[in-house]
């Protein structure tokens, strides 16, 4: 539980560098705390850390001391709020479970802090409420990072739309793909309960959710959903024989010949993060994923109709042999098509320990061909190429932009967030039901 809010002592010098602590220390994390250390430590700087799990923020101080940097002090939840007051935070990253961010982003606020959250902004609709409720009150900022935004092939793709390329917007079809290593990822772990994260749906398709709705300029109003656990499970894996007799993969036999298997050992990080941290709390990270107690699902359609009157088609598979996304919008003047593919087959594990057995391989090869087909015209490919580093070069013009440095993009807000966010339990909803779902209903009178 988080303690109550304090308002910190906070430094009035605009030539200080701001403070941010950082919220949940697992492996996304390290993003923020690398930059905070490094390459964005002349505008901004790590503070303080809060974890449940004093061995992982441990592995984040190892971190700055890497980078030079002495390490900063660390909290438990329960003494939040007292760590934003004493060690004079300006801003809060929170990267915890999904389920928790409702409590550190409204904590965060009450103290007159601003906020980074990773996406989604929270895991359901009554955090989600609050969240809203408290920013209008306090006026404070929220900042959600949706770093699919700043891959210059989605830039320029809303640049399109917004210059009329295809003229008023009739519709939109989305496909995205996850691979059998990326995939599988999603159910080791803690994604794998939706008390936890909400599903897929919410967790990661806000994302997608996210990028239509800038796109096209609108807010979801209606959703319809169907959603299954149909490959990952213990139920499928015993029905197709691809089960595997092991609960955790770390010290079993037979995980050696699961391809779906993560073998942490392989990598200091991984080790760090997570097999050294588990005598503290017992999470373990690499479960089986045809293993018992999954409740997301594996495979998702979405139908959502928008305030403009545009129509939204989404499918999300997360079991696919290769991984990328489609994406066509048809307008009045035309249609706009983009094709992804970030690994173009799913190769099993290696042994050499490069990548890590099991984990999602580097998108070394992305490629991506945006088109556009006017009516009554000849298609016209759109030059644009993926941007270097993680999520095609969107992490690192994220980084720059919430951080101060640079950026152009104005960055995504609570209304932002909560519109994804509504979109993925609304489906959610409606997979539970079988039933349409308006959006403004899950939030009452709010």
């Amino acid at each position: 539980m988080i303690d109550s809010a304090i308002s910190p002592d906070l430094p009035d010098s605009a030539s200080e560098q701001r403070r941010f602590a950082v919220v949940g220390a697992g492996s996304r994390a390290r993003m923020y705390t690398r930059a905070l250390v490094s390459t964005h430590a002349g505008v901004a700087r790590l503070a303080a850390l809060c974890d449940t799990n004093s061995t992982r923020m441990a592995a984040h101080n190892a971190i700055a001391q890497e980078h030079g940097m002495g390490p900063v002090p660390t909290y438990s939840p329960d003494s939040f709020s007292a760590m934003l007051r004493d060690e004079r935070v300006d801003g809060v990253v929170v990267c915890s479970v999904d389920r928790t961010h409702a409590d550190y982003i409204c904590a965060a606020l009450e103290a007159g802090c601003d906020v980074v959250t990773e996406k989604p902004m929270t895991a359901d609709a009554e955090g989600c409420r609050r969240i809203l409720q408290t920013q209008r009150r306090t006026g404070g900022r929220v900042d959600v990072a949706f770093n699919y935004r700043y891959n210059p092939v989605h830039t320029r793709m809303r640049e399109l739309l917004a210059e009329g390329a295809v003229g008023d917007i009739g519709s939109v079809h989305f496909e995205w793909l996850l691979d059998l290593r990326h995939g599988a990822d999603y159910f080791r772990r803690w994604h794998r309960e939706k008390e936890n994260s909400g599903g897929l749906l919410v967790h990661k398709a806000s994302h997608h959710f996210d990028l239509v709705n800038w796109w096209i300029g609108a807010a979801p109003e209606r959703v319809f959903a169907w959603g299954d656990l149909f490959f990952y499970g213990d139920a499928n894996g015993s029905r197709r024989g691809t089960a595997a007799g092991y609960e955790r993969a770390h010290g079993s036999a037979d995980a050696e010949s699961d391809p779906f298997a993560l073998h942490m050992a392989d990598s200091d990080d991984m080790r760090r993060l997570y097999l050294d941290a588990e005598h503290e709390d017992g999470y373990r990270r690499d479960r089986n994923v045809f293993g018992s107690g999954i409740t997301i699902e594996d495979d998702m359609s979405v139908l959502v109709r928008y305030d403009s009157g545009a129509k939204l088609s989404y499918h999300l598979c997360a079991y696919s042999p290769w991984e990328g996304y489609r994406v066509a919008v048809t307008g009045s003047r035309g249609r706009l098509e983009l094709d992804v593919t970030e690994s173009p087959y799913t190769e099993p594990g290696r042994t050499d320990g490069t990548p890590v057995r099991g984990m999602p391989a580097p998108k070394e090869s992305t490629t991506s061909r945006l088109l556009l087909r006017r009516h009554w015209r000849e298609p016209e490919e759109i030059g644009v190429e993926v941007g270097e580093g993680t999520h095609g070069g969107g992490d690192v013009r994220m980084l720059d932009t919430l951080f101060g440095t640079s950026g152009t993009l104005p960055t995504p807000t609570h209304t932002d967030g909560a519109n994804a966010l509504l979109t993925g339990l609304a489906a959610d909803e409606s997979i539970r039901t079988g039933a349409p779902v308006d959006v403004a209903a899950l939030l009452g009178d709010d």
